[in-house]
């Protein structure tokens, strides 16, 4: 894949951009053998690619510019404000919007901040695809000021963007590169984006985190469902649940799931999609996944953990290693932390493993991995 914005120096974000992709994907499997290589009975599945262009369900643009020519994109090295509307790697679906979403920012008179000066209202469009075309936006404002015209304006962005399902305001008052707010005003009937992936139908509310790759996450959750199903646990925990996509994947079937996050957002998601799909004995708890863990008067069959990039850490490593779980399934975005959380858990062996390539033309990838107690 070639990008303009890259060729540029304009943006240089996909550091593997004009790598062939076949050669990225070999090499983010050779990255995370290498890091697991301690583990000789260690097998490993084929490495599941991606579409290498507009894979990305989310677009994060910072607005900039002024209220008659705002640019939508990232900002440079002085502040400024560089246009990605064109971006490759992310969804036609989202790219189609920008036009209407740049008109709307005019015809509203929101004031796009000036991050130098400190100056303006509106921070940042955020936009999210769903598999059916359904769009939910997020438009994160300094204070209140515009909301009043933003109502006001809403039936005209509707009517230009028919699929807009969800439209919000997020408040962000502080000068600080800290992307969202507290405090979320929903501006549209709808306050879920539904997210059909795989076997369910998730529900995303507008602080709930999703995966950017809707195909990847589908298969990372089917091989979740796999190992699970084989292993075929009376009672499983899935700890950093998010909005729930490893254990509504695999609920039911007489199962006690027990679902973990501390996004009280995502738990109330989650929630939304197991009642709308009638399971029984899956619950979600909003909490602290160690904390959780280290409270409970005993393990489950089966641990699904799906940490953020700095792993599980010590604490539940060392409560995993001396829990008796009999199997893991540890679904990772940073391989490094992987290992070094293996590292911590000797008696809980990686049996196989699979790459995912959730991010095409960067580094980055996903792996998951099944752990059977030695």
């Amino acid at each position: 894949m070639q990008c303009s914005y890259f060729d540029a120096a304009a943006c240089r974000s996909c550091t593997l951009m004009g790598q062939a992709y076949t050669d990225q994907l070999a090499a983010k499997q050779q990255h995370c053998a290498h890091l697991l290589a301690g583990y000789p009975e260690l097998s490993w599945l084929p490495a599941v690619p991606s579409r290498e262009s507009g894979y990305r369900n989310k677009a994060k643009m910072v607005v900039s510019g002024t209220v008659e020519e705002p640019t939508l994109g990232i900002l440079d090295a002085d502040g400024h404000g560089v246009d990605l509307t064109s971006c490759g790697i992310t969804a036609q679906e989202l790219r189609d919007t920008f036009p209407s979403l740049a008109a709307f920012v005019t015809r509203a008179r929101l004031t796009p901040y000036d991050v130098p000066r400190r100056r303006g209202e509106l921070k940042y469009v955020l936009l999210t695809a769903s598999p059916d075309g359904e769009l939910m936006l997020r438009l994160v404002l300094r204070s209140t000021e515009s909301v009043v015209r933003i109502r006001k304006h809403l039936p005209w962005l509707l009517d230009a963007l028919p699929r807009l399902a969800v439209v919000t305001v997020n408040l962000q008052p502080q000068h600080k590169a800290v992307l969202e707010g507290e405090e979320e005003i929903v501006l549209t009937e709808r306050a879920t984006l539904r997210m059909p992936v795989g076997d369910a139908v998730l529900h995303l509310r507008p602080q709930s985190f999703f995966q950017t790759n809707t195909d990847i996450a589908s298969a990372l959750y089917r091989q979740g469902r796999e190992w699970v199903d084989e292993a075929d646990p009376a009672s499983v925990w899935d700890l950093y649940c998010g909005v729930g996509g490893f254990a509504l994947h695999r609920a039911g079937r007489g199962r006690s799931v027990t679902g973990i996050e501390i996004s009280a957002e995502a738990v109330a998601s989650a929630e939304t999609s197991r009642d709308e799909a009638g399971l029984e004995g899956l619950t979600f708890l909003a909490g602290d996944a160690t904390a959780f863990a280290l409270a409970a008067p005993g393990p489950p069959e089966l641990v699904i953990v799906n940490p953020p990039r700095r792993g599980v850490g010590a604490q539940l490593a060392a409560w995993l290693e001396t829990s008796g779980v009999r199997r893991v399934i540890y679904s990772s975005c940073n391989a490094r932390s992987l290992a070094s959380d293996l590292a911590a858990m000797p008696s809980l062996r990686p049996t196989r493993a699979r790459v995912l390539d959730m991010f095409p033309q960067t580094t980055h990838y996903e792996v998951i991995t099944l752990l059977e107690r030695a």
